[in-house]
């Protein structure tokens, strides 16, 4: 299967709940870069991109071992240095996220690893990582009970709601927050916030996240049907 050209879509904004809107930016994705993982894929949220890697279902240690279903590891590796806290945060959400649909009791003593590879980071980090670990575990060919996508949204001083924000736009506001969307219900199976936020700007933050997961699981499918209809 020779890899891929980058797929690319533009996304227009669309109303949401009367008066929020949804806008993302240009999305871009690659799978099969890599030789040696057993799916890759590299995702581009704008100017942020992240590459993923997975490798298994292999043998596990003995001391990782569950005996009932597959051990799930995330490694996220930053542009530069060594990964600090902010990492293993995101390495958790991004494994949360996986098991949560993933099948892993197909696969019981073994293992799976994901590595996350920051290429460049221009805000909605997390969401761009998320994305790229789902479209690295179809290029592995892993059985999921749905696929998954991250949305961000930042809420501004003045209490806009802005998705998928750059790094200035994540500077400036007073509330962070990120979900895995599932595919199938697109019900919520991971969140992370940060800042401060009432109840009702986060249950509108959940309700522009699942209306623009809409867009970027059509993304998906374009992208992996453009994939394959070259590969004929």
């Amino acid at each position: 299967m020779t890899p891929s050209a980058c797929d690319k879509s533009a996304f227009s904004t669309m109303e949401v709940c009367g008066s929020l809107t949804v806008s993302l930016r240009e999305f871009g994705c690659e799978q099969s870069l890599l030789s040696r993982p057993d799916g890759s894929a590299s995702f581009v949220q704008g100017d942020t991109s992240v590459m993923a890697g997975v490798y298994g279902p292999a043998e596990v240690k003995v001391s990782k071992e569950i005996y009932d279903r597959a051990t799930l590891e995330v490694l996220v590796q930053p542009k530069v240095g060594l990964p600090s806290v902010r990492e293993r945060s995101q390495e958790q959400c991004v494994r949360e996220t996986c098991e949560a649909s993933l099948l892993l009791t197909l696969h019981p003593r073994s293992s799976l690893t994901l590595i996350l590879q920051v290429l460049h980071d221009d805000g909605s980090l997390l969401s761009c990582c998320l994305n790229a670990a789902c479209m690295a575990l179809m290029d592995a060919g892993l059985p999921m009970s749905c696929l998954f996508c991250g949305v961000t949204c930042a809420i501004s001083t003045d209490g806009q709601i802005i998705t998928d924000p750059t790094a200035a736009q994540e500077k400036e506001s007073r509330a962070l927050m990120t979900f895995a969307i599932d595919s199938a219900k697109h019900s919520v199976l991971m969140s992370s916030t940060k800042g401060s936020f009432s109840v009702h700007e986060l249950q509108q933050c959940i309700a522009v996240s699942q209306k623009a997961s809409e867009k970027i699981f059509q993304f998906y499918r374009d992208s992996v049907k453009r994939r394959y209809s070259k590969s004929r």
